[in-house]
């Protein structure tokens, strides 16, 4: 059963950028995407080279790895550029007001 929790203040997150945060409901911490007015949610773990993808470069709704460039699609979690073949999890967005909620299993 998915859990809303909240992640962070939409001021927060900078326009087509990304910041990490780190609930207590996850472990290995979230990336919070904002691409124009439309936000999005990853595990921020990369599945390729354990690095935080939060500190890679926002390309439209891909996310580059800053380990080794593979690459993800911030919408579906699908690998875009190789090295990266596992996908990661997203997470369904939830906004109210200026606040942004993941739903979290």
């Amino acid at each position: 059963m998915e859990k809303k929790i909240f992640l962070c203040r939409k001021d927060d997150v900078p326009v087509d950028g990304v910041i990490q945060v780190c609930p207590k409901e996850v472990s290995d911490g979230l990336a919070v995407y904002r691409v124009g007015a439309e936000f999005y949610v990853t595990e921020d773990l990369c599945s390729h080279g354990l690095v935080a993808l939060s500190g890679g470069e926002l390309e439209g709704t891909t996310i580059y790895c800053p380990l080794h460039g593979g690459a993800f699609d911030i919408r579906t979690g699908t690998p875009t550029e190789k090295p990266c073949t596992m996908p990661i999890k997203t997470y369904r967005v939830i906004e109210e007001d200026d606040q942004i909620f993941g739903m979290i299993q």
